[in-house]
């Protein structure tokens, strides 16, 4: 069960997510494409740890990276948005009642990184972004990643 070197998922979501589109090489967009990847790119920010689910779900909807009628793929990437807002909350998935808000740039990206065609597919999501109390200037920055087969 080999991760292929140049396909390490959690690795090229935490690189979408910190670079964004502008700043992304062309060659590494068309080296993901040709491995068979697909993702999805957004920002979200808010008090409401729903709110911050429901974009990333939205986003990964709209651009095809999950099936919406098919529950297993958004089961599978509600997990993965969990665990990376684990480690953006630092183990509290908390934001409003702990009077704390985000303010994340993400990535949701699916393939197969194992050689092995038997694993099959797996979703990644990685938020990078600000977490903090509600007043500008008092928050620091987080990261985030979530791995989940599919």
């Amino acid at each position: 069960m080999d991760v292929r070197p140049d396909s390490r998922i959690g690795r090229n979501a935490i690189l979408l997510a910190l670079l964004g589109n502008e700043k992304l090489e062309p060659v590494f967009i068309k080296d993901l494409r040709l491995q068979g990847y697909i993702y999805c790119q957004g920002k979200t920010g808010s008090m409401e740890t729903q709110k911050v689910v429901a974009a990333i779900e939205t986003a990964a909807r709209q651009n095809q990276v999950i099936e919406k009628d098919l529950y297993r793929e958004t089961h599978a990437l509600y997990h993965a948005i969990m665990e990376a807002l684990h480690g953006v909350t630092r183990g509290q998935v908390l934001l409003g009642t702990a009077l704390r808000t985000v303010g994340l740039s993400f990535a949701v990206i699916r393939g197969k990184p194992y050689s092995s065609e038997e694993e099959g597919e797996w979703v990644a999501v990685a938020l990078y972004g600000t977490i903090g109390a509600p007043v500008k200037g008092s928050e620091h920055e987080a990261i985030g990643l979530g791995i989940n087969h599919i």
